[in-house]
């Protein structure tokens, strides 16, 4: 009961951070296209933040415009007059159009409602990455202070030839400056160039790495953390390490006489001792001591240790570099910051319109999005999540997709470059052929999140 009620726990506190987080993104956007339709005197019918079909959380008329939350959370919408969306409301536009509505407006003003939300999100990613960076800073590991070179945590690394100890020097053949970029360069790259030994080596990648990734559930898990020695972080009172009397701070030095630095060695060395006591030699405050120790049979004797940047900078076993900005250069530090996280999220959705990748395996629905989110409740982590979702969505709406804002972009601009209108009639089937192909892409996402269909399985 106690497991149950915890995991209940941590999916409730990711579904509200999600919630939060979308209706933040969703209102804004909807407000892009609300302010500039009220400008041009367009009436606006409703604003909602998610859908109503059949009925409405909460609603409220104000003027022209029923307010109001639904309670489907796909996302949001205002419904203009006169304007061919959603709601195929077929017997207003079958009248002849009155000049409040949409479709009267002069092609230019409804270019510019139509553009409103995504120019209202990207300038919410460039606040909020702005406001991230002034409050609480940059912080980046720089290659350069892990000296150690890194510990493999995935066995696909291994695989592709990676070994513990390995120096990540540039991938494909551009150089990796800060430990936070490495992972993501990598699963975007074609070849690693590493330090082992002293000597310079190429790894190549797969080009289907991110489905082998995918495949084995670890996308989302790190690939390598930097190479520690073994120092103990968390003894549970119960564990054997801790009857054994091993403290916090101890690094282990040998186990059996068998000399250990690293915690990969460590796993290699415990392993084979399964089941039996072990003699550990730990170094204490400067001090030199033995415990005797019981591994058990999945050989370990039950501490954690130290995996956090912040605790592993202040053990002097790596470096983080500290930025702070000052109110006004946090504005374009973070629009730069927005730009390289658009072009990464650029550079990940062609990966996934490239069926060789097998990125499509990785596509998720609304689990894959609350699980961005850590488990305790974090300003700084919901904020730049926030960011992220408000950039990708702006790249999203502008795709040239009928039933999303890029659709009507595009019809929109053809109809400027031609000086001639789309059909009412082809509006409408575009609208409809957009929907479904949203709609299968909304199911075939979750159902990915829930059921692996990408994965076969």
């Amino acid at each position: 009961m106690t497991l149950l009620a915890i995991d209940w726990a941590l999916v409730g506190s990711k579904a509200a951070q999600l919630i939060l987080s979308l209706s933040i993104i969703v209102i804004l956007h909807e407000f892009g296209h609300f302010i500039p339709a009220k400008l041009f005197k367009c009436r606006v019918e409703k604003f909602f933040l998610f859908f109503d079909p059949w009925f409405a959380l909460i609603k409220k008329k104000v003027g022209d415009t029923v307010y109001g939350i639904g309670w489907l959370p796909l996302g949001g919408y205002v419904k203009i007059s006169g304007m061919i969306d959603e709601s195929m409301d077929k017997e207003q536009l079958s009248k002849p159009a009155e000049p409040w509505e949409f479709r009267s407006k002069p092609a230019w003003q409804r270019l510019i409602i139509m553009i409103g939300g995504v120019t209202v999100n990207v300038f919410l990613s460039f606040i909020i990455y702005g406001m991230v960076l002034f409050v609480w800073g940059e912080k980046k590991i720089p290659m350069s202070s892990i000296t150690n070179g890194i510990s493999v945590t995935d066995s696909i690394m291994y695989e592709l030839g990676f070994k513990d100890g390995d120096k990540i020097l540039a991938v494909n053949g551009e150089p990796v400056t800060y430990f936070d970029d490495a992972t993501k360069k990598l699963i975007l790259g074609e070849n690693v160039t590493v330090e082992r030994e002293g000597k310079q080596e190429t790894i190549n990648l797969p080009v289907n790495l991110i489905g082998k990734l995918v495949e084995k559930k670890r996308s989302g898990n790190p690939l390598f953390i930097p190479r520690i020695p073994v120092i103990a972080d968390l003894i549970p009172d119960t564990s054997n390490a801790a009857k054994a009397g091993l403290k916090r701070y101890d690094q282990v030095l040998s186990i059996n006489s068998e000399k250990i630095t690293f915690f990969d060695e460590y796993k290699n060395v415990i392993n084979k001792y399964k089941n039996e006591p072990v003699h550990m030699v730990v170094k204490r405050n400067g001090q030199l001591d033995t415990l005797k120790v019981q591994v058990d049979a999945a050989g370990a004797i039950g501490f954690y240790r130290f995996y956090d940047s912040e605790s592993l900078d202040s053990l002097g076993l790596i470096k983080i570099e500290k930025k702070q900005y000052g109110f006004f250069e946090s504005f374009p530090a973070g629009v730069k910051l927005a730009g390289q996280t658009l072009s990464t999220y650029i550079d990940n959705f062609k990966k996934i319109l490239s069926p060789k990748t097998e990125a499509y395996k990785g596509l998720g629905g609304f689990k894959g999005m609350s699980s961005l989110f850590p488990r305790a409740w974090d300003w700084q982590s919901f904020w730049t999540i926030t960011a992220f979702f408000s950039i990708a969505l702006a790249f999203m709406n502008l795709l040239p997709i009928p039933a999303l804002d890029g659709g009507h972009v595009l019809f929109t601009l053809i109809e400027i470059i031609t000086k001639r209108k789309p059909s009412q009639k082809f509006l409408e089937y575009a609208q409809v052929v957009g929907m479904i192909l949203l709609l299968g892409l909304l199911i075939y996402a979750n159902g990915n999140d829930w059921f692996g269909w990408g994965r076969g399985k």
